[in-house]
């Protein structure tokens, strides 16, 4: 129940000596004004990482072919070959891991200046050739009709997808390219769809041109060759497994040395966001901690602040004792002050530090490459620090608490 009287009590005796309360509490804000304010910008960091990588699947792992350093079967080392379609269909029989698998091949412009031509306009862009299923490894946002389907690949049709780049530069701000033809390395391809990456990075560009890699293929006259796959696991299935079943099939399709590990470039990427996560969970540990230790010695000085304003008070509250107040009133009162000036004071730590992440957030925005990106302050996180400080209050308050209630009546009342 709410006492008016109580509270009224509590504040006096805070007043009475201002400048040494202001002192204290300030101790007690910049803690938790440091703590918010670390946590929201490790925030930043981590969105402006997540930002980078897009929708890239995290249970990934992509192979490319090197050559073989082993004998192997009659054949030299130092071989060279290539993957090819045949294998990605064997993978997708023999693997149960498996959930998607992607491969990607590079064109090339021969040298010229410009790879692509509308009319009077021509550019040079990235030309790749893609499936239905990179779009489920690294995806892309569809902005206008659609992406490459699996018709596009057994029917080798001369289609593509354009980037926000190339949509730019080849039609007018007003026209619709849907329908329409580009000219690429001599080649009239009809456009299906426009698309924009979800990050600049992990192959994804602004300025691509994508087409059904069978297609690409058939007009660079590669046969069903090609250097590079991506593939991703199922839902709690090991990428690492997957990586040893995919590498077991090639080797015996290509007839590489089942320890010839070298001949078969891998590379695990759901290890690589492990770490990434890992690294980022142990900077919010770190940034607790300091925080937290910041915190703490604000605390200390309210608990060593409180030490003193009971021995200050000790005639005042042995006549209390004196009068019938129980030892849990006198306690509580200790406590009360100690809770209310912590409180008092991180609740104004926590505003401010809002604030300021909310004003590193508007600094950064509009950035070309912010390193910090729509940093922010998590409720829960708010909610964690004020009851943490609450303990902390109580925990500032509890010992001066137990020397009042240790104090003799009698003694308190002869204290000068």
């Amino acid at each position: 129940m709410f006492d008016l009287d109580k509270w009224q009590e509590i504040t006096a005796a805070l007043k009475k000596n201002k400048l040494r309360t202001i002192l204290t509490g300030l101790g007690v804000m910049f803690g938790i004004l440091i703590l918010v304010t670390l946590l929201g910008i490790g925030r930043g960091f981590q969105n402006n990482i997540q930002s980078s990588l897009g929708n890239f699947a995290t249970n990934s792992t992509v192979f490319w072919v090197q050559r073989t350093t082993k004998a192997y079967k009659g054949l030299p080392r130092n071989r060279f070959y290539q993957f090819t379609n045949e294998d990605l269909v064997a993978i997708k029989r023999s693997v149960p891991e498996l959930e998607n698998i992607a491969p990607e091949i590079n064109g090339w412009s021969g040298g010229a200046t410009h790879n692509t031509f509308r009319a009077e306009k021509k550019g040079n862009f990235r030309i790749k050739g893609t499936s239905p299923e990179m779009n489920q490894v690294n995806p892309v946002d569809i902005t206008a009709g659609r992406f490459i389907n699996e018709n596009d690949l057994k029917e080798f049709r001369k289609v593509i997808t354009i980037g926000p780049r190339v949509k730019e530069l080849m039609f007018e701000e007003d026209e619709d390219p849907i329908g329409q033809y580009l000219k690429v390395n001599g080649i009239y391809l009809k456009i299906v769809g426009t698309i924009k990456p979800l990050s600049q990075n992990m192959g994804n560009r602004d300025d691509i041109i994508q087409m059904p890699f069978t297609t690409l293929q058939r007009l660079y006259n590669r046969g069903d060759k090609f250097y590079s796959f991506l593939a991703t696991a199922k839902v709690g299935e090991s990428v690492e497994e997957l990586q040893n079943s995919i590498f077991s099939i090639l080797a015996r399709r290509h007839n590489i040395h089942p320890d010839d590990k070298q001949a078969i470039g891998n590379f695990n990427i759901a290890k690589l966001f492990q770490k990434i996560f890992g690294l980022f969970n142990s900077i919010g540990f770190l940034f607790w901690i300091i925080g937290f230790g910041v915190l703490l010695t604000g605390v200390i000085g309210v608990s060593n602040i409180m030490h003193v304003v009971v021995k200050e008070r000790t005639r005042e509250l042995g006549i209390k004792r004196a009068i019938g107040a129980r030892p849990r009133e006198v306690v509580g009162q200790i406590i009360n002050e100690s809770v209310f000036l912590t409180t008092f004071a991180g609740f104004w730590g926590l505003v401010l530090g809002v604030l300021i992440v909310e004003l590193i957030g508007k600094m950064t925005e509009g950035s070309p490459n912010p390193q910090i990106l729509n940093p922010y302050v998590d409720i829960n996180v708010a909610f964690i620090a004020l009851g943490v400080l609450i303990f902390f209050g109580v925990l500032a308050g509890l010992l001066p608490a137990q020397r009042a209630i240790r104090i003799k009546p009698v003694d308190a009342l002869r204290y000068e």
